[in-house]
């Protein structure tokens, strides 16, 4: 088996990501974690290991209905 020498190489045996087509299987649920939250990252990277699509029309759209942490002014 030849070892791969370069990029063009890897793309010519591998594929690149202009292949990807997700799917949405029954694995694909919307999520109410908030954009940015660690929740938000492990979900996206959960869909991306199964070959999901990224978003879903049905995940969380806005902060409401969330608190944070106030820290006083000095």
């Amino acid at each position: 088996m030849k070892k791969v020498q370069n990029v063009f190489e890897a793309i010519l045996k591998y594929g690149h990501d202009e292949d990807f087509n997700p799917e949405a299987t029954m694995e694909f649920l919307p999520t109410e974690a908030p954009a940015g939250s660690q929740e938000k990252i492990d979900e996206l990277r959960r869909r991306v290991e199964l070959g999901l699509p990224l978003w879903h029309e049905k995940d969380r759209t806005d902060y409401s209905g969330l608190t944070g942490a106030v820290r006083p002014r000095e």
